[in-house]
C-alpha cells in the first residue's frame, strides 16, 4: 500500500471540484429529444447483436432445435390462457425463471425485459377494472368521489397482469435463444404462410437498416453544425426532413433488395446453413411441455 502511494503522481491526488448535485455550480444544459431518439435506437440495436450471443451460448435451451422450440412456446401459451388462478400462474411464471437461469440468461435482464412493458401496456387497460364502478363486488380501498377498490377487480388484475407476464416471458425465452434465421426456417417448416415468414424477416432486417440510416443522417447533421441548439424547433425541423428522405430512402432499398434477392434464387423460404434434426433430447422436451400443460390446465381445474 506504501508503495503505491510513493508510486501516484500528486495531481492525482488532490482533489477536484465537482458538479454540485443541487446545481449552483456550473449548468446543465437539457438534451436533445432527438439525441435522447437516437440514442434509444442505437440501444435496440445493441440489445438485438447481444441477443444474438446469447443465443449461441451453452445454454439449456440453445441446444434443443427450434421447431421443437416453436411446438413446446405453443403449447404452453395455450395452456397459460386457460388458466383462471395466480398461483396456478406464480408457478408457471417460476417455471420460466428456472429455465432462463438454466438457459445461461442473465437474470436481470431477463426480468427487465418483460416487466418493462407490463406496467405500461397491461395497467391502462386492467387498472379502470379494478374500480367498483366498472367490477361490482367487495371494496376492500376506499377512493374520492364515491369510488373504490374491489377485491374482485384487483384479484382480475392480478390474473391478467402475471398471465401476460408469464406469455411474455415465454416468448423470450424462445426468441432469445434462438437465432431469427433458425426461428424462421422453424415456422416455415411448422406450416406457418410463406407470405408470413418473408414479411417478418424482411420487417426485422429493415428496421435495423433504417436505424442505421437515422443514426448516420443525424451524425452527419451535428458534424456539418457550428453553433448548439438552443430549442426544440431545430430538432423538430430535422424529424420533419429526415421523415420524408428516410421513407424514400426505405423505399429504393427495399426494391433493390427483393431484386436481388430474387435474382439470386429467394423464393421467401428461410433457410440456414445448418441442418436441422429432432434428437432424443427433443422429444422428451416436447414430452416434458405436454406433461406440463396436463399439469397446468389439471391443477386449475382442480382448484376450482
Amino acid at each position: 500500500m506504501t508503495q503505491a502511494r510513493v508510486a501516484t503522481p500528486d495531481w492525482l491526488l488532490q482533489p477536484e471540484l465537482g458538479l454540485c448535485p443541487c446545481g449552483c455550480i456550473g449548468k446543465r444544459r437539457k438534451g436533445s429529444f432527438v439525441a435522447k431518439t437516437i440514442a434509444g435506437a442505437g440501444g435496440v440495436l445493441q440489445a438485438a447483436l447481444f441477443s444474438e450471443d446469447v443465443a449461441r451460448t451453452r445454454g439449456l435451451l440453445q441446444r434443443l432445435d427450434a421447431r421443437a422450440k416453436a411446438l413446446a412456446l405453443i403449447g404452453l401459451l395455450v395452456a397459460v390462457g386457460l388458466v383462471h388462478h395466480v398461483a396456478v400462474l406464480l408457478v408457471a411464471y417460476a417455471g420460466t425463471l428456472l429455465l432462463a437461469r438454466a438457459s445461461a440468461l442473465p437474470f436481470g435482464f431477463f426480468i427487465k425485459r418483460v416487466w418493462l412493458f407490463i406496467p405500461i401496456f397491461t395497467g391502462v387497460i386492467v387498472l379502470p377494472a379494478t374500480l367498483n364502478i366498472v367490477t361490482a363486488g367487495d371494496v376492500v380501498v376506499s377512493l374520492p368521489f364515491g369510488l373504490g377498490l374491489t377485491r374482485q377487480g384487483l384479484m382480475a388484475a392480478a390474473i391478467i397482469t402475471i398471465r401476460v407476464a408469464t406469455s411474455i416471458s415465454l416468448v423470450m425465452l424462445v426468441t432469445l435463444t434462438t437465432p431469427w434465421a433458425r426461428l424462421l426456417a422453424a415456422l416455415r417448416a411448422l406450416g406457418v404462410p410463406r407470405m408470413f415468414v418473408l414479411v417478418i424477416g424482411m420487417a426485422y432486417r429493415y428496421l435495423f437498416v433504417l436505424l442505421a440510416a437515422v443514426q448516420d443522417m443525424y451524425v452527419a447533421r451535428k458534424a456539418r453544425s457550428i453553433a448548439p441548439e438552443r430549442d426544440a424547433r431545430g430538432g423538430r425541423a430535422f424529424v420533419g426532413a429526415t421523415a420524408g428522405a428516410l421513407f424514400g430512402k426505405a423505399y429504393f432499398l427495399a426494391d433493390e433488395v427483393h431484386q436481388a434477392m430474387t435474382s439470386r434464387g429467394y423464393r421467401g423460404d428461410a433457410r440456414t446453413l445448418d441442418r436441422s434434426r429432432v434428437t432424443p433430447i427433443d422429444v422428451a422436451v416436447l414430452s416434458f411441455a405436454a406433461l406440463c400443460m396436463l399439469l397446468l390446465i389439471g391443477g386449475d381445474r382442480a382448484i376450482g
